[in-house]
C-alpha cells in the first residue's frame, strides 16, 4: 500500500507512524459531515479520559503545531490584568517568554541552567514574594535536552500558592503518566504528533473547565482563540471554527486506538523506557557520554556530547546513519556540542538495537 520508508525518524515528532496511521489518511471528510464531527468528539472525549479519571475536564483542539496551542493557551487563559511566572530551562520554556512577549502579556521568568531543574526554592519564594502573579507555566519535557522537569513537585507549590497551572506537556502526553487533576493542572498542551504518535496538523489542550470558562472575550488573537474554540466544539458537536486538518485528525483517531490496544499510557511507557534503556548502554558502550545525569534524563529523546575526534563532525555523522536508515537530531545545547536521540514513535527495543549497530558502522573519525 505504501513504498517502504527508507529511514526510521528517531526525532521528538514527527516521528515514525504505524502503516495503519498512515492508511487512515487516504479517505477524504467533510468537515461539516456528522461522521467526521462524531471522530473529533471522540477524539474529544478519549484525551480527557487519558488525563485524568476524574471529573471538570474537558478538550479542545487546535489547527498548527504545537507551538500553536501554547500560544493559544497563553494568550486566551492570562487576563489583561494578570501575570505569568514562566519557568525556563531550555528552548522551549524561551519561547513561552517570547510568545508573552509578543501578545504583551505581563511575565516574569525563572530560568535554570539547560541542564538543571528549577530551583523549587525561588519557584515558591517568587510566587510569595509577587502577588500580581495570576499563572505559573512549566516545560514538562523540555526536549532541548532531554530534561524532565519535577512536574509533581512544582505542581505541589502552584496548588499551595493559588496559581493557574499551564503545562506545556508536548513531548510528555501520552507517553509519560500523569493524572492532570491531581496536579492541579488547568491547562496541559499537546500535539497530534508526539507520544500518541499520529502525524503533523494539530495540538490540543485538556483543560478544566471552570478555568476555561472564564476565558471569555479575553483571546489576543482571532484564529488562536482557545475559549471561542472551545465553545463551537462544545455547541456544534465537533465542528471547527476554521477548516481542520481532517486526514490528520482520522490518523490521530485509529493512533488513539493503538495507544489503547499496547496497553495505554503505563505501557507506552514501559516501552519508551526500554528504548531509552537500549540506547544509553548501547551507545555507552561505544563511548558516548550523556549530557544530563541520569536522574534528570526523560525517556522520551536523550542527548550525547559529540566526539571530540578531529574528524568528527556532525553532518557526516548524520548523513552516514541516514544512508543505514535512521535520522537523528542535532544538537540544541547552547554551551555543549551534542546530538540528540529520539525513542519514541512506532519504534522497538530492537530497532535501537540496529541503531547502535548502525552508528558502530558510522564511525569514520
Amino acid at each position: 500500500m505504501f513504498p517502504e520508508n527508507p529511514y526510521v525518524l528517531l526525532t521528538p515528532g514527527p516521528l515514525s507512524t504505524t502503516p495503519t496511521v498512515k492508511a487512515a489518511m487516504l479517505r477524504d471528510w467533510c468537515t461539516w459531515d456528522d461522521d467526521y464531527n462524531a471522530i473529533v468528539q471522540g477524539v474529544r472525549q478519549r484525551l480527557v479520559e487519558l488525563a485524568t479519571p476524574q471529573e471538570g475536564y474537558t478538550s479542545v483542539l487546535m489547527q498548527g503545531s504545537g507551538t500553536f496551542c501554547v500560544e493559544a493557551t497563553l494568550g486566551t487563559a492570562v487576563p489583561s490584568d494578570g501575570r505569568i511566572l514562566i519557568l525556563a530551562n531550555g528552548a522551549y520554556g524561551e519561547r513561552m517568554a517570547l510568545i508573552a512577549q509578543r501578545l504583551r502579556i505581563a511575565h516574569t521568568v525563572l530560568r535554570s541552567a539547560e541542564t538543571a531543574w528549577p530551583d523549587l526554592d525561588q519557584v515558591r519564594d517568587t510566587l510569595r514574594g509577587d502577588s500580581s502573579i495570576t499563572h505559573v507555566a512549566l516545560v514538562h519535557c523540555e526536549t532541548t535536552t532531554g530534561i524532565l522537569n519535577p512536574l509533581t513537585e512544582i505542581a505541589g507549590i502552584v496548588q499551595a500558592s493559588g496559581r493557574s497551572f499551564i503545562v506545556d506537556a508536548m513531548s510528555s502526553f501520552g507517553g509519560i503518566p500523569m493524572d492532570v487533576e491531581s496536579l492541579g493542572i488547568d491547562f496541559a498542551v499537546s500535539s497530534a504528533n508526539k507520544c500518541i504518535q499520529g502525524v503533523p496538523g494539530f495540538g490540543f489542550v485538556i483543560a478544566r473547565r471552570s478555568a476555561l470558562e472564564q476565558c471569555a472575550d479575553r483571546a489576543r488573537s482571532l484564529s488562536l482563540d482557545l475559549y471561542s474554540q472551545w465553545r463551537t466544539m462544545e455547541e456544534e458537536k465537533g465542528k471547527w471554527r476554521f477548516t481542520s486538518p481532517t486526514h490528520v485528525v482520522r490518523a490521530f483517531a485509529q493512533a488513539l486506538q493503538e495507544l489503547d490496544a499496547e496497553g495505554g499510557v503505563k505501557a507506552r511507557h514501559a516501552r519508551y523506557c526500554e528504548n531509552h534503556r537500549e540506547l544509553v548502554e548501547g551507545m555507552g558502550r561505544l563511548g558516548f557520554s550523556c549530557l544530563l545525569e541520569k536522574e534528570l534524563r526523560c525517556p522520551i529523546i536523550t542527548s550525547f556530547l559529540e566526539p571530540s575526534a578531529p574528524g568528527y563532525s556532525f553532518g557526516g555523522f548524520y548523513a552516514a546513519l541516514k544512508t543505514r536508515g535512521f535520522v537523528i537530531y542535532p544538537g540544541k545545547v547552547s554551551r555543549a556540542d551534542t546530538f540528540r536521540i529520539g525513542t519514541i514513535g512506532d519504534v522497538s527495543p530492537a530497532t535501537i538495537r540496529s541503531l547502535i549497530s548502525a552508528v558502530h558502522q558510522s564511525m569514520s573519525w
